[in-house]
């Protein structure tokens, strides 16, 4: 299975990163959140990643053409007029990485569109470029197999960041009581798993993933939620960032599993 991942948008929300580079290629612990993500996938066996590039893509191909300078220790010769290199303890994955340019306003859904072909007829995993989690993808892919429908999303629960207010119809508050963990709503975190017909359901570049080919999925019944109990932050703002980067620091990062 190939692992389709979202990395095209302007991050607007954190442009103090984003003005210089694509949101999913702001560091973490000294990576890109990007890696984060598909050394998660690595994890679990799946080293095949297709990359829906988009806003200053030719950051994202650069990486990865130096991705030796990136990850390993290297030698420069330049002792007899030539320039020689050598690399050395080379701690580079075993992937093969598709970078492809998809249209700088290209919406979610027709990302995925343009990228079919690259995705062959098979079923493929996909998800977002700034989110971390633990998801176990051995479970989720084995979910997805066994209800043998179109798409499989993963689904949080966010929590509630107030306290809790029981109101009456008259305006008497009944009870109040600190936030729990399962008082907040059940959102779309990525980590989907797709069939290969579901990209039908797209219709070209102005097509939202989330809007039409989901609605339309759940309508006909083919849409199913794995649930994930565990941890989850997406990187939208600086304060997430630093959240995340605290974590990492810290050797308490839930989402390294590997």
């Amino acid at each position: 299975m190939k692992v389709v991942l979202l990395a095209g948008g302007f991050g607007t929300r954190i442009s103090e990163e984003s003005q210089f580079k694509p949101k999913p290629m702001v560091e973490l612990g000294g990576m890109p959140i990007l890696l984060h993500i598909m050394k998660l996938y690595s994890h679990y066996g799946y080293y095949e990643f297709i990359i829906c590039a988009g806003y200053k893509q030719h950051v994202i191909k650069e990486y990865f053409a130096d991705y030796f300078l990136h990850t390993s220790d290297i030698t420069f010769d330049f002792s007899h007029g030539t320039s020689e290199v050598m690399i050395h303890d080379s701690t580079v994955d075993p992937w093969k990485v598709t970078v492809v340019d998809t249209g700088l306003n290209t919406m979610t859904g027709g990302r995925v569109k343009r990228v079919k072909d690259y995705i062959g007829d098979e079923p493929f995993l996909l998800t977002y470029g700034d989110g971390v989690s633990d998801v176990n993808i051995d479970e989720l892919v084995k979910y997805h197999k066994n209800h043998g429908k179109l798409v499989t999303m993963s689904a949080y629960n966010v929590g509630q960041r107030f306290g809790v207010l029981n109101i009456e119809e008259s305006g008497e508050i009944t009870d109040f009581r600190e936030k729990a963990d399962n008082d907040g709503g059940l959102i779309n975190i990525g980590f989907m798993v797709c069939q290969p017909e579901f990209i039908d359901f797209i219709d070209g570049d102005q097509t939202v993933l989330e809007k039409t080919p989901m609605e339309r999925a759940a309508k006909e019944g083919q849409l199913m939620a794995y649930r994930h109990k565990g941890f989850w932050q997406c990187m939208d703002t600086v304060r997430e960032k630093e959240k995340l980067e605290e974590m990492w620091a810290s050797g308490t990062a839930p989402w390294k599993v590997w």
